[in-house]
């Protein structure tokens, strides 16, 4: 009897042991259960996304790969519970998500835009035998400046006048030299000389016809010399698309007002050619003397002549040109500021019927082709005997100064969009 007590004895420690054993092993796995990598995949190499820093030079079209120590839940983590929110406009960005063994693949499905922060988010992570590690939030930030997703066309004039985004890549450069621009990071810019410079870009219809349109560049005017046959200062064609059959930017000889002609789409076939002008007058709709239309117009100090001289002669400056077709509102800023808005709702007709651009032009007035350093390309004949609009005579409007990261986006910006890229841009 008492060597089988002993014998039960003997059994039930066993056992315990070995529960014991059993115990510590699944405590042991729990604890081994962990994220080991969380990176920003890159050709030739990645970026690590899980430092005691956050990281601020991802691409803005990123492949994010997580690597666990163990073979995870699928069911545990998918485009429901995974998030990646953009901290500027909070849009939380869709994503395609694959679970495979212990890695899960992220890949956004739109371009992120550079110079944007993003938190991305991720829920309690299972593995397939039911353990877990707590949920975990990295930030990171897209690499350069803050640049607004989906422009069709960027020049930045590195040497060349090729578009680094999409197609439209200049087939005439004429005297143009390439210098230092508005600040190192922004590398060069393309100088004109104010009498012959100009560079031409084919199939600019295609930039002008849309509903929402953002034009945005930097531009330095050069005053010095700058003069007619008369002695009296020239104005500067900065771009044009056929002139107003377009779109196009100006400023006064004498500085005293800058605008943007453009040709509206008004309800087919109608069409109609309007200048947003930006005096610094401060004159809205509330001033009996201003454009009924007119809902902003900044008032510029001392005067309205001298503040204008002081944004735009001989240095540089950030404009950004904007109409939104859906609300029919035409808007104008300079170094990030709102200098003007009209609200075509609030104009006679047809203006007021206005759904987007439109390419009026036709030959052999006009051609469709985006000229940078004058108001139309050298084909056509219009404004051709005039002094100031024939581009074959040094008395006419020739841009003269720096022109640098030119960016057309065929959608409305907003405000806060044009403030970070100014505020990120600036010298």
């Amino acid at each position: 009897m008492k060597k089988q007590v002993i014998l039960l004895s003997s059994l039930f420690i066993t056992l315990a042991l070995l529960m014991g054993v059993a115990s510590c092993k699944k405590k042991s796995d729990s604890t081994s259960f962990k994220l080991s990598t969380l990176v920003a995949q890159l050709i030739g190499g990645s970026i690590d996304l899980n430092a005691a820093t956050s990281a601020n030079n991802v691409p803005a079209n990123p492949i994010i790969v997580a690597t666990f120590s163990l073979a995870i839940s699928a069911s545990s983590v998918d485009s429901t519970n995974v998030t990646l929110l953009r901290d500027w406009d909070q849009k939380n960005i869709p994503l395609t998500i694959t679970v495979a063994g212990a890695t899960v693949t992220i890949i956004p499905k739109e371009e992120l835009g550079n110079g944007a922060l993003f938190t991305l988010t991720f829920p309690i992570v299972t593995t397939t035998d039911g353990q877990s590690v707590p949920g975990f939030i990295r930030t990171f930030t897209t690499i350069g400046t803050f640049v607004p997703t989906g422009q069709i066309a960027y020049w930045n004039f590195e040497d060349n006048a090729n578009d680094q985004v999409g197609t439209f890549n200049a087939d005439s450069v004429i005297n143009i030299t390439y210098t230092a621009s508005y600040k190192a990071a922004a590398g060069k810019a393309a100088t004109f000389d104010g009498t012959t410079s100009i560079i031409e870009i084919p199939n600019g219809d295609q930039l002008s016809n849309t509903a929402e349109f953002s034009l945005c560049f930097w531009m330095k005017t050069n005053s010095a010399g700058h003069d007619d046959a008369g002695g009296n200062p020239k104005g500067h064609f900065v771009v044009g698309l056929g002139a107003f059959y377009g779109f196009e930017f100006e400023i006064q000889g004498s500085y005293a007002e800058c605008k943007v002609g453009a040709t509206y789409d008004c309800v087919a076939p109608a069409t109609n050619g309007h200048d947003l002008t930006f005096k610094g007058d401060g004159l809205d709709k509330n001033n009996p003397l201003g454009w009924k239309a007119c809902t902003f117009c900044k008032l510029l100090s001392p005067t309205p002549a001298e503040g204008m001289a002081a944004l735009l002669k001989d240095k540089w400056a950030s404009v950004v040109f904007v109409f939104n077709g859906p609300s029919k509102v035409a808007t104008m800023y300079i170094n990030g500021e709102k200098m003007k808005e009209e609200d075509f709702n609030l104009a006679d007709p047809t203006l007021n019927a206005a759904t987007g651009l439109i390419w009026s032009g036709l030959p052999p007035d006009v051609y469709p082709r985006l000229a940078f350093g004058f108001i139309k390309s050298r084909q056509g004949t219009l404004w051709a005997t005039q002094p100031w609009g024939g581009y074959s005579l040094p008395t006419s409007n020739h841009f003269g100064g720096q022109l640098d990261d030119v960016r057309i986006f065929h959608r409305a910006l907003t405000a806060t969009e044009i403030d970070l890229m100014y505020t990120s841009e600036k010298p």
